[in-house]
């Protein structure tokens, strides 16, 4: 059976073209970039190439302001800690409800520290209220940090208008933003509407680059202190050796993506378009979780009342689809996703939040055979359901 992946927002498939430019550091080019030797210098050369080629994808920013790290969790935690550090007269941290774990349990261990930290609630749409964020903003605020788009459910925040917002109250207030599920979907130019954003962080292997290689942007004059120590690597500002093989790929995946966020805009966003709309025409009482708010333009998360995600994921499965479910059981608990709980999705639907996240390597072919056979598992489903005449008697009695 052929495997139909639509679980782009965990990971992707690395580019053929990144496979290949990423090979002869596997090999012959093996050389520590730091060595001294001539043999060693295209190591290093290749590294500097790759930092300009990421500073052009993020809007042509100066190269010296990309460092290279192991993922975007690493990049999240450098940003938020070496902001803390180089700042202590500053108390007070603003975030989202919805973040990624690697902000959000950052931000927690921040509290734990003696940090005050504010978690901006979201809509039923996943939306931020900017009249709420504006009164949340204190003469001791240190860091604003809200990702640019939410991986469950593609929801994008308006980072410009937090950053404005932001510097307008008070130019010592630092601005991060985790760009890891925006990279290649959406524009980022920072050096344009992003002007006010100081650091951003993203990951390789959500851009077809492969996993294990991130980077970190810190704005020039940014107060910051470097958060791993050890050697001379990145300015002194990253310390270990270098991944010359990801890295180089990681510039690849970054020039890709500028020359295809089009096609994301409008192939992409029409197969998904399509998916939508065909799914909630034919399964009742199906939703989509952030519908009516700007999303990439890849993602649909919908929620199914009346039956468990875990069991859906299975039936997808059998028949060839590779999807993800709203809610942390299929990662060994039973609590629903804390993304849909700060939604307000409801209890009958929780639990069965099913996201399709799709690429451009995906083809309509895809969307009609999910369509053809997700009616189906659901309907199948919901009559072995102990819950769905439960939830169909909550819903009709709304």
């Amino acid at each position: 059976m052929s495997i139909i992946y639509v679980d782009n927002n965990a990971t992707t498939a690395i580019a053929p073209e990144v496979v290949e430019v990423m090979q002869p550091y596997f090999t012959h080019n093996y050389f520590n970039p730091s060595s001294m030797y001539q043999a060693a210098q295209e190591a290093a050369e290749a590294i500097q190439h790759a930092r300009e080629k990421v500073a052009h994808c993020l809007g042509h920013v100066e190269p010296d302001q990309i460092l290279f790290t192991g993922s975007a969790t690493e990049a999240n935690n450098s940003a938020l800690f070496g902001v803390a550090q180089a700042n202590p007269k500053r108390n007070h941290v603003i975030t989202s409800a919805v973040e990624h774990p690697s902000v959000l349990e950052v931000c927690q261990e921040m509290e734990r520290r003696g940090h005050e930290v504010t978690y901006l609630p979201v809509s039923h749409q996943g939306e931020i209220d900017l009249d709420a964020y504006v009164k949340t903003l204190r003469p001791d605020t240190l860091l604003v940090t809200v990702m640019m788009a939410n991986n469950e459910t593609g929801n994008l925040f308006p980072i410009d208008q937090l950053a404005e917002i932001a510097k307008a109250t008070d130019p010592g207030i630092l601005v991060h933003t985790d760009a890891t599920q925006a990279i290649g979907k959406v524009e980022v130019n920072l050096e344009g509407n992003l002007k006010q954003v100081d650091l951003l962080s993203f990951s390789g292997h959500k851009l077809h680059a492969p996993k294990g290689v991130g980077a970190l942007f810190v704005r020039r004059g940014a107060r910051w202190r470097p958060y791993m120590f050890g050697g001379h690597q990145e300015r002194g500002r990253r310390a270990g050796t270098e991944n010359v093989p990801y890295i180089v790929g990681l510039a690849k995946a970054c020039e890709l993506a500028t020359q295809t966020v089009d096609e994301e805009q409008t192939r992409v966003k029409a197969m998904r378009d399509r998916l939508e709309a065909e799914l909630l025409e034919k399964i009742p009482m199906l939703e989509v979780n952030g519908q009516g708010a700007e999303r990439l333009p890849n993602t649909l998360n919908l929620a199914v009342h009346g039956i468990e995600g875990e069991s859906i994921l299975y039936e997808l499965s059998a028949n060839g689809i590779c999807a993800s479910s709203g809610s942390a059981c299929t990662s060994g608990s039973l609590d629903p996703s804390h993304v849909l709980k700060a939604m307000a999705v409801p209890f009958t639907a929780i639990h069965g939040s099913v996201r399709f996240s799709l690429s451009r390597y995906n083809t309509d072919a895809d969307v009609d055979h999910i369509v053809a056979v997700f009616p189906e598992i659901v309907a199948n489903l919901r009559r072995l359901s102990p819950f769905w005449d439960n939830a169909k008697s909550c819903l009709t009695n709304v």
